[in-house]
C-alpha cells in the first residue's frame, strides 16, 4: 500500500484513504469534506470482515458499505455537515470525540439528543474550531457497537501547518474473536470490575501490522488515534527519528521522543518521524506495554533519500483554547473509586447490568431519561480546576465532552501543560486540570475504557 505524498497529489484529484485504507492527504492541499455542499452521508452497516486467516467475520458494524469507517478530513473554522443514517437494527449516535462541537451535536442520548433508531437519520453540523486528529463513535449501546467496528478517525486540518512528504492514519482497535473468526462476549464481569476485558486479535486500519511506504530520507506525519475499548498503550518508534508533535489534538508545548509513551483509549499522537535514507529500510511503530510486546504497523523507505531533517518541522499553530485563570478559578475535587452497589435496571442505551465504579462515590445508573444531578453546575466564562484523585487500582483515560483542559499537576510525576480532552490518570494519582467552562450545555466526564464508563465511572457537568 503507497502512502498519498506531495508527488503524487499533484497527479491526481482524488483523495485516497476515505474509504479505509487510513492513509489520507496533506492538509496543505485541502480537504473533501470542507469542500462539499452537502453533508458528509454516514450510513450503519452490518458487513462482513476479514480480521482473521481464518475466513470473514459476521456481524462487523461500520459507516458505509465495506472496510473500516472512513477518515473523515474538516477543516478548521470551516463548517462540517454529517446524515447519521442508522440501517442497524439498534439505536445509535455519534460523538466527535475531542471536538468542541455545540452541545446538542454531542450525540450522548438522552442527555443532549434522542437516539437515532433504525431507518432514522440525524443531521450533525459544526465548525471545529481546533485543528489536530480526532475520531468518532457512538454513544449508544457503547460496548456492543464500537467492539464491533464503529469507531473512524477525524483529521481537522489546518492550512498553515508545515509541510511534510507523506501522511499516514493509524486507527488501533482489537476485537474479542473465538478461534473461527467470529464475535465473543464483548465483557467478562471479572475483568469489568478491573482493567477491563482484551481483545483477542489486534490490529491497525483492521489490518495486523499493515505496511505503508514513505519517501526515504523524507519526513512523515503518523497520526494514531486509540479506538480501542479497554487497551492501554506503550508507544515506541524503532528504525527511525522520531518526535511527539501533538497528543489529544492539541500541540505539546515541548517535543519529545516516544520511548514508551503511555497512551489510553480516546487518546490520540501525532508524530513527525524521519524516514531512513536507504530504500528498503523497516520502522516500527510498536506497542511495549506489558509482557507481549507487538509491531503495530510498519514504514518502507521507498526512492532516493529526499535527505530532509527532522528539525526543520515547524511549530504546529496553538488552537484557540482559553487560558484557565488560576488565580481566580474555583475547585472541583473528584474522586474515582471502585463500588459494590448494583445498578437497579438496564439503561435504555445498554447497560452492562453491574455497577463496579464511581465517580465521588455515585455510580452512573445508566442511558435513562433522568439522569443524577450534576457533578458542578459552571457559570460560562468562569476558570474551574478539576482536582481529581484516583483511589483504585486500575488506570482511566478521564474524557470530557465539549471542553478543552489544561494538565497542571500530578502528585506521582512532572507534567508538560498539555491541552487535552481526555487524561490516563494512574493508580493514586491525583491530577489538577484546569478549563474555562465556555461551552452552553451538559457535557459527560468518563472513563474511556468502556466497561468501566458503562459500569459506573461516568458523569456530567453542566455549563449555564
Amino acid at each position: 500500500m503507497t502512502v498519498l505524498t506531495r508527488r503524487r497529489l499533484l497527479k491526481t484529484a482524488a483523495i485516497a484513504g476515505a474509504g479505509g485504507v487510513g492513509l489520507s492527504a496533506m492538509g496543505r492541499f485541502g480537504g473533501w469534506a470542507a469542500a462539499r455542499p452537502e453533508p458528509v452521508v454516514l450510513q450503519t452497516a452490518k458487513i462482513k470482515a476479514k480480521l482473521m486467516d481464518v475466513g470473514q467475520t459476521r456481524d462487523v458494524l461500520t459507516y458505509g458499505d465495506a472496510g473500516m469507517p472512513p477518515v473523515l478530513r474538516m477543516r478548521k473554522g470551516e463548517p462540517f455537515a454529517a446524515r447519521l443514517v442508522n440501517a442497524i437494527d439498534d439505536p445509535t449516535t455519534i460523538h466527535w470525540h475531542g471536538i468542541r462541537v455545540p452541545n446538542k451535536m454531542d450525540g450522548v442520548p438522552f442527555l443532549v439528543q434522542p437516539y437515532v433508531y433504525t431507518g432514522d437519520h440525524f443531521d450533525y453540523a459544526f465548525t471545529p474550531p481546533d485543528a489536530g486528529t480526532f475520531w468518532y463513535h457512538p454513544h449508544c449501546n457503547t460496548l456492543t457497537q464500537m467492539g464491533h467496528g464503529l469507531t473512524g478517525v477525524i483529521v481537522v486540518e489546518n492550512p498553515g501547518d508545515p509541510t511534510f512528504d507523506a501522511e499516514i492514519v493509524i486507527n488501533l482497535r482489537d476485537w474479542r474473536l473465538g478461534d473461527d473468526g467470529q464475535f465473543i462476549d464483548q465483557f467478562r464481569p471479572r475483568d469489568a470490575a478491573r482493567t477491563g476485558t482484551y481483545g483477542t486479535v489486534r490490529t491497525a486500519n483492521w489490518l495486523d501490522q499493515p505496511q505503508y511506504d514513505a519517501p526515504a530520507g523524507g519526513l512523515v506525519r503518523l497520526r494514531v488515534a486509540i479506538t480501542d475499548v479497554t487497551r492501554i498503550y506503550a508507544f515506541r518508534i524503532d528504525g527511525a527519528e522520531a518526535t511527539v508533535m501533538a497528543l489529544d489534538g492539541n500541540p505539546v508545548p515541548q517535543r519529545f521522543s516516544p520511548d514508551a509513551l503511555l497512551l489510553g483509549p480516546g487518546q490520540r499522537m501525532e508524530l513527525a518521524v524521519r524516514m531512513p535514507d536507504d530504500e528498503g529500510a523497516i520502522v516500527s511503530l510498536r506497542d511495549v506495554r506489558g509482557t507481549k510486546p507487538k509491531v503495530l504497523a510498519t514504514l518502507r523507505a521507498i526512492g532516493s533519500s529526499l535527505k530532509r531533517d527532522i528539525r526543520d518541522v515547524a511549530p504546529l499553530e496553538v488552537n484557540p483554547v482559553a487560558e484557565v485563570d488560576l488565580a481566580a478559578a474555583q475547585h472541583i475535587s473528584l474522586a474515582l473509586s471502585a463500588t459494590a452497589e448494583n445498578v437497579p435496571s438496564d439503561g435504555i442505551c445498554g447497560s452492562l447490568g453491574y455497577s463496579f465504579w464511581a465517580i465521588n462515590k455515585v455510580p452512573w445508573p445508566g442511558d435513562t431519561p433522568d439522569p443524577t444531578a450534576p457533578l458542578a453546575e459552571l457559570k460560562l466564562g468562569r476558570s474551574y480546576v478539576i482536582d481529581m484523585e484516583n483511589l483504585t487500582p486500575q488506570s482511566h483515560p478521564m474524557h470530557l465532552h465539549g471542553m478543552s483542559f489544561k494538565v497542571l499537576s500530578s502528585s506521582t510525576r512532572e507534567v508538560q501543560p498539555l491541552i487535552s480532552d481526555t487524561y490516563l490518570i494512574q493508580p493514586n494519582e491525583k491530577v489538577s486540570l484546569g478549563f474555562v467552562a465556555d461551552n452552553l450545555g451538559d457535557w459527560l466526564l468518563h472513563c474511556h475504557i468502556i466497561e468501566h464508563q458503562k459500569s459506573g465511572m461516568t458523569s456530567y457537568v453542566r455549563v449555564v
